[in-house]
């Protein structure tokens, strides 16, 4: 049991990367916070982990919002005692997001205020818990598109998914002597409703796979692996890191300066 005895509170818990997430950190001995905006689907997702034999709890938790995101908090504590591993990890790829020129001004402050805001914000908050508990991990999800840039526009997302990354280093060095590490969980492509409902023709998607040496899209799946080691003490001194899990497209296409 590689998670035995933690408290882990995901985001975006749903569905996808939170749900596989949630689901697996919970076989693995923790017990699971699961916050989402759905209720439906996020209420499932702690009743999958219920029906396995786990422990879970769910919270309504719109990220963009302070308030929810104190009370998820909150709620993590007041009904397991404590926080051991925050998982920032919802976020929205909008249909609309497209170049800098025709991107409306409406979508980049959605865009930015969840993706972006609400990892400040579950930090904000999340931080104090995870001092209280004497240390833990903070993941917070980024993408392959800060470190590249994307071939199919989506501008909001790529900038947003950029100050994750930024955030994550600076939360990284500030809070090290803590016993507090940040990192950055940055999938390539996935096949998730999230992705294909973006890359909504073959000519997109084809556009996006052959930059990926593997020659497939990733699984939430293995993106929750990753996770599970950042949130584990197998990884007790790493931090700071932008953990690329990418199917090589990095390796494929950034050298070394």
């Amino acid at each position: 049991m590689r998670l035995q005895d933690k408290v882990a509170l995901i985001t975006g818990a749903a569905s996808g990367i939170g749900r596989e997430t949630a689901v697996l950190f919970a076989s693995e001995g923790a017990k699971v916070v699961v916050c989402d905006v759905n209720d439906e689907l996020g209420k499932e997702t702690a009743k999958l982990i219920e029906q396995q034999g786990g422990q879970a709890v769910y919270v309504h938790a719109d990220i963009s919002k302070a308030e929810d995101c104190k009370n998820m908090v909150d709620k993590a504590e007041s009904t397991f005692g404590r926080l051991n591993v925050m998982f920032n990890n919802a976020g929205i790829m909008h249909s609309s997001d497209d170049n800098a020129e025709t991107t409306e001004e409406s979508v980049w402050d959605l865009t930015m205020a969840i993706n972006l805001k609400g990892v400040f914000l579950g930090c904000k908050y999340g931080i104090p818990a995870l001092k209280r508990a004497g240390g833990g991990s903070i993941i917070n999800t980024a993408s392959f598109v800060a470190v590249l840039g994307a071939a199919t526009p989506q501008i909001a997302y790529t900038a947003s998914k950029g100050g994750v990354l930024a955030m994550t280093r600076e939360l990284a060095v500030v809070h090290a002597r803590e016993n507090i590490r940040v990192n950055s969980l940055c999938p390539g492509p996935l096949k998730t409703e999230l992705l294909m409902k973006f890359l909504d023709t073959d000519a997109k998607k084809q556009r996006r796979l052959v930059h990926v040496p593997m020659g497939r899209f990733g699984e939430a799946k293995e993106m929750a692996q990753a996770a599970l080691f950042l949130a584990s003490d197998e990884s007790s001194y790493v931090t700071g890191t932008d953990f690329m899990v990418d199917g090589g497209i990095k390796a494929a296409y950034v050298t070394p300066e």
